[in-house]
């Protein structure tokens, strides 16, 4: 029988230690994949969302929380600023760009953006059908949006209040969609896009109808509200911009400036220390398995003595009796390695599936980082560590002495 064999037969024979040998390694080696998986997913995809902005201004409060509302659309802005303001950050020399943004609807859980068409290009995305919005309440939707609400060019819908589902709709004032753009893998495709003078048209119609209601059709003159949006994205024209530029607004205005690459630097280094606790506890648990490996190979040399004698005696080589427990804990680490990564991407394929945060944000366990390798690597360094004092002792076993004893 060969080496491979016997191994097998022997881990067969003790079936419940090597199950749990090869499930701890399993969960440990799936652990640091999940992390991988996420991890490196998140950061390429707040990478690319951010490309192309070089400031986010916004009114005061969180410069992390106005990078995520204006950036990532995944917390709720800080408030307004004036569009008086906002115009006159486009014409400051200092700025190559100023995309204006108006957020406070949205449509099925997703956001109703008020914008420009510079937006699209600042994004990278391309019309996949129709054609982009030039006229308010048209609106060019995200590939997303389109898959899961089922829109086409033509269709009309109407947006909620609020950034979330479950909001008041807007009834009367629907949108006609004019373009579906194509499938990007950002933030894009997952926001309905619009004139700003939608917004303000919508929220008009809102105010109105309410007031109407209060003051039961009396004639009151108003003056026009003074227009506002909620954030602009800009880029600066030259590097001395980016010393200049956010210290000015923060200092000598009411509104507030953050740079998206400082923010994400202080958010993932927030983030990284959980990230790091829960690593450290899969390499704990791949630790812990390298030691139930070592401490059943090392029972099995002792309960074993006299079969490997009998090995030896029919003329096995020390360097196979050896190799035979080398094997033993190589299989068992190579098995534990080979579920943990089946293990790894597939929780990450079904969150990304499953969980609406994940889906949002494109995770999928269909990636395979060029780290992953290194894991089979230090699996086979471990199991041959675990292995290294059973196959030493077996090595050196006195045939005639153990067969002597029986």
């Amino acid at each position: 029988m060969t080496t491979l064999g016997l191994a097998w037969a022997y881990l067969k024979r003790t079936a419940l230690t090597t199950c749990l040998n090869v499930a701890l390694l399993a969960l440990g080696t799936g652990t640091i994949v999940v992390l991988i998986l996420v991890g490196t997913q998140v950061q390429d995809r707040l990478a690319k969302d951010a490309a192309g902005v070089d400031l986010v201004v916004g009114a005061k409060g969180s410069p992390l929380q106005l990078i995520l509302s204006a950036l990532y659309q995944i917390d709720i802005p800080t408030g307004n600023i004036p569009l008086s303001q906002a115009q006159a950050l486009a014409s400051d020399p200092l700025v190559a760009q100023a995309v204006p943004l108006a957020l406070g609807d949205s449509f099925r859980g997703y956001r109703i953006v008020g914008t420009d068409p510079a937006f699209v290009a600042l994004r990278h995305a391309q019309v996949a059908t129709g054609r982009l919005w030039q006229a308010p309440m048209e609106a060019t939707v995200g590939a997303q949006v389109a898959r899961a609400a089922g829109l086409k060019v033509g269709d009309q819908f109407n947006g909620n209040h609020g950034l979330s589902a479950g909001g008041a709709v807007h009834e009367g004032m629907p949108y006609t969609v004019v373009g579906i753009l194509a499938p990007t893998g950002g933030v894009v495709d997952r926001l309905v896009l619009t004139p700003i003078d939608s917004v303000w048209a919508v929220h008009d119609a809102h105010h109105h109808h309410h007031d109407g209601d209060a003051e039961e059709h009396e004639q009151v003159t108003q003056p026009p509200p003074e227009r506002e949006v909620t954030s602009v994205l800009l880029r600066y024209r030259s590097p001395i911009a980016a010393a200049l530029l956010p210290r000015r607004i923060n200092t000598g205005s009411a509104m507030q400036a953050a740079s998206p690459a400082a923010e994400m630097t202080r958010l993932l280094s927030l983030v990284g220390i959980g990230t790091d606790t829960v690593r450290g506890f899969g390499l704990l648990l791949v630790a812990s398995s390298a030691l139930s490996i070592f401490v059943a190979l090392y029972n099995a040399t002792q309960a074993r003595r006299y079969d490997l004698a009998v090995m030896r005696a029919l003329g096995a080589t020390r360097m196979r009796v050896s190799c035979l427990l080398l094997t033993e804990a190589l299989a068992m680490g190579a098995a534990g390695t080979v579920l943990g990564l089946a293990l790894g991407h597939g929780a990450v394929e079904l969150a990304g599936r499953l969980v609406p945060q994940a889906r949002d944000m494109g995770i999928t366990g269909l990636q395979f980082p060029a780290t992953e390798p290194y894991l089979l690597v230090l699996a086979a360094g471990l199991s041959v560590l675990a292995a290294l004092v059973p196959a030493v002792q077996a090595y050196r076993t006195d045939v005639s002495a153990v067969l002597s004893r029986g």
